[in-house]
């Protein structure tokens, strides 16, 4: 299991992980806008957020973190936009994980295929911590 944080931002994301990585002497890696991901017609993008990061990472230690910036039809909360993540190998461990976390609280992407994980989902717990949560091969 590795966890990790994901870090999100009102569309200054690519400043940010530019000052994070110099800060850190680290290097921006895996920057993709929203305009370069695949389309979900479950999730549509406005046009203004093509531009937007969909998601980028920086390594500071021994830790990857990951960065976006919200759409623009999401509410950005200056303090609330830090989230664990949690990624892990065995599918059947990333079910009971979400399902416990979930227990209480309120789902916002049930565990799902998408275009980065086979296995995916992202809740907010009954103390109000929002998780995502995933499944990976490790390399």
């Amino acid at each position: 299991m590795q966890f990790e944080l994901f870090i999100n931002f009102d569309g200054n994301c690519r400043e940010a992980v530019e000052f994070y990585a110099k800060v850190f002497k680290s290097e921006v890696k895996n920057l993709m806008t929203y305009g370069q991901s695949p389309a979900d017609p479950n999730y549509p993008m406005a046009e203004e957020d093509n531009d937007r990061v969909c998601y980028s990472d920086v390594r500071i230690g021994d830790k990857n973190i990951m960065f976006s910036d919200f759409p623009s039809n999401s509410q950005f909360i200056a303090g609330n936009n830090i989230n664990p993540t949690l990624s892990m190998s065995d599918k059947h461990e990333v079910e009971r994980v979400f399902n416990e976390l979930k227990y209480g609280g309120e789902v916002y992407m049930e565990l799902q295929q998408t275009f980065f994980s086979e296995l995916y989902g992202m809740l907010m717990d009954k103390y109000g911590v929002v998780w995502m949560i995933m499944y990976y091969l490790p390399d």
